[in-house]
């Protein structure tokens, strides 16, 4: 039986890889763009390469890909770019790790905290321009922030990666509540949540319930001056109801790893407003979340592709996990 050939489309641990070569045949792959392949141009190279396992991560696979003859397809990161339902109707089977790495996303998430509760991107920035002391304000007053010991924390959503960060904050002196229906421990209301926390921060799934979670009227109903914290997902807030309160200082600062479709340009509003910190999806983004989520979902790979069912999640065979 001929081994199936893989197109492997994002940098993968050489472990990994040298994994996956015992159970597939890897193809050359051309230089891929900064924000992966179109569907179009990804149906193309997967016809040029008779691949019939598509590892990927960010790369849209939509109906031009999934039309075609594909037995498997691997997601590295988040399967946002994936369409689910249509590959669930083709019967192509989508893999991706069971979990982003909590304790890193818990870490991003604590740095960008204290980046916008200490005003560091800004006073870094004007120290490498040899400005700190420019103007009639010293910088020690102009940067003045908040003291997070004795602030409360509201985490919405305590999964793993809420529980890992709650854990952190508690350890910097921070009382912690949290909101989660699905679980006991998380004892405050939504609403009252929002009423008492110093800090607000965002660590649940993206599904038809939560998409646009906050809003207008949600950001209008958190206490003022408080701080709004999202490493899940862009889709999770109106960015322009977000803008608007924090333009007006009912937000006192915001941080964000994620923009819907990984991308905030740079003429939006967002850019120019000095109490926000911006990172372009690092959550996950250290060396070993890597290599655990690559050996993960190789594990996996080769698990269907002996005709077994995998650890991690799949469709259609399962839901995603929330």
């Amino acid at each position: 039986m001929n081994r199936p050939r893989a197109l492997v489309l994002p940098a993968m641990p050489e472990s990994a890889l040298a994994r996956l070569r015992e159970v597939a045949e890897l193809t050359e792959v051309p230089p891929r763009p900064s924000l992966g392949f179109t569907d179009d141009r990804l149906a193309d190279l997967v016809v040029a390469t008779g691949a019939t396992v598509l590892v990927t991560d960010g790369d849209q696979v939509r109906a031009s890909v999934l039309d075609l003859d594909l037995r498997v397809v691997a997601v590295l990161g988040q399967p946002s770019s994936v369409d689910l339902a249509l590959a669930a109707e083709r019967g192509v089977t989508v893999l991706h790790a069971r979990d982003r790495d909590p304790d890193a996303v818990a870490e991003l998430t604590l740095a960008l905290m204290l980046a916008v509760s200490r005003h560091i991107v800004t006073a870094d920035r004007e120290v490498r321009r040899g400005r700190p002391y420019h103007g009639r304000v010293p910088p020690a007053q102009r940067h003045r922030g908040r003291r997070l010991t004795g602030r409360t924390l509201g985490i919405v959503g305590l999964g793993r990666t809420g529980r890992a960060m709650r854990w952190r904050c508690e350890g910097i002196g921070m009382r912690v509540i949290a909101c989660d229906p699905r679980d006991p421990e998380a004892t405050h209301a939504f609403p009252d949540l929002l009423a008492e926390s110093d800090v607000v921060s965002l660590h649940v799934p993206l599904t038809d319930e939560t998409r646009g979670l906050f809003g207008y009227a949600e950001f209008g109903a958190m206490r003022p001056g408080a701080i709004y914290l999202n490493t899940s997902r862009g889709a999770l807030h109106d960015l322009t109801a977000l803008v608007e309160a924090l333009r007006q200082g009912q937000v006192g600062g915001a941080g964000l790893d994620h923009f819907e479709g990984e991308w905030l340009d740079a003429s939006h509003p967002l850019i120019r407003l000095p109490n926000v910190v911006l990172t372009p999806r690092l959550g996950a983004a250290t060396g070993e979340s890597r290599e655990e989520l690559a050996e993960a979902l190789v594990a996996d790979l080769e698990r269907v592709l002996r005709g077994d069912d995998p650890d991690g999640w799949a469709v259609p065979l399962a839901a995603e996990p929330a």
